[in-house]
């Protein structure tokens, strides 16, 4: 007997004939192709098999998510763990091969965690210029008895030149503000009372910590077990890209990159292996169309983890 979902258990789930009907949206390649042809599309296959069939320079911003350097299933697939050493030479194998398909101003991110980020930075700075390393908080997670609990992972910020895209006002953080300094004349400085506290608006920083992970009552949900936040991708894409521009993602899991790209008025390429997370992504991709939201980025701004304001609730209402 299939289980029932929880009353508040919003993950999105396929059905037999959802399956069926994602899966005929899906496409192959398996000859030289044009960008017409794969924009704003999914693709299934292996990216080994498709990466030489790409076009030439047309990626504005590529998001990497490869698998973490661990043993790890992911439905039909399974990544084992290699040495620093093999898991940089694979890693290398498909960045050098994605150089032709970036515009020159293009820029790159790559995630990671602590045991991948070796790999990463002697990879990536042989082929790109290294600007920074995001960290951002993962609340979720086991404790361990014999190590510091792990609730932390980096994603890699490079460009293919000096000439690249920066957003700064677009990816500004909403925070609250706990000693709020007023002028001599009284006026706030820095910051603004909307009536349900006092908040200031902030430049960004390499440490996140206002990003939720998705979890089972969130409507961006899905199983897949290494999904990213929306938010997280809709900082990168609006900082390192502009409507219209191509976000190219090979490594597309249960589609987030695909998702918030469409959402910010983005083209996206995807490539995922998976048929059932390709289908769940095609499903997400769908569902976007109707429904632009993006959780904790509300007008404009991003705000603080947990920080639901009345003044939010009550515009929407």
């Amino acid at each position: 007997m299939k289980k029932r979902k929880a009353p508040r258990n919003r993950s999105i789930t396929l059905t037999g004939p959802e399956y069926s009907k994602y899966s005929k949206e899906l496409i192959h390649i398996n000859e030289k192709t044009s960008l017409s042809k794969i924009v704003n599309k999914t693709i299934n296959q292996d990216i080994f098999d498709v990466i030489n069939l790409l076009p030439g320079k047309f990626i504005d911003l590529l998001f990497l998510d490869p698998p973490y350097n661990l043993t790890k299933a992911f439905n039909t697939i399974r990544f084992t763990k290699k040495t620093i050493q093999e898991y940089s030479e694979w890693i290398d194998k498909f960045i050098s091969a994605m150089i032709p398909l970036l515009k020159p101003n293009a820029t790159i991110y790559f995630c990671g965690d602590w045991r991948s980020s070796t790999s990463a930075h002697f990879v990536l700075s042989k082929y790109f210029t290294v600007r920074n390393r995001i960290t951002w908080e993962r609340e979720k997670g086991r404790g361990s008895k014999t190590n510091w609990k792990n609730n932390t992972e980096d994603i890699w910020f490079c460009t293919n030149s000096n000439e690249y895209t920066f957003n700064i006002d677009a990816v500004k953080l909403k925070k609250k503000v706990l000693a709020p300094y007023r002028t001599e004349d009284g006026i706030p400085k820095d910051w603004a009372d909307e009536g349900n506290g006092s908040f200031r608006l902030t430049h960004p920083s390499n440490i996140w910590t206002d990003i939720s992970v998705p979890f089972w009552s969130m409507p961006e949900n899905t199983e897949h077990p290494t999904q990213k936040p929306e938010k997280l991708l809709a900082k990168l894409i609006l900082a390192s890209s502009n409507p219209g521009d191509v976000v190219f993602d090979p490594f597309l899991g249960s589609g987030t990159t695909a998702v918030v790209a469409k959402k910010l008025d983005r083209k996206f390429i995807g490539i995922e292996i998976d048929q059932k997370y390709a289908c769940l992504a095609q499903k997400r991709i769908n569902q976007a169309e109707k429904d632009s939201r993006i959780q904790g980025y509300f007008e404009g701004v991003f705000w603080e983890r947990n920080i639901l304001s009345k003044l939010i609730n009550r515009k929407k209402n």
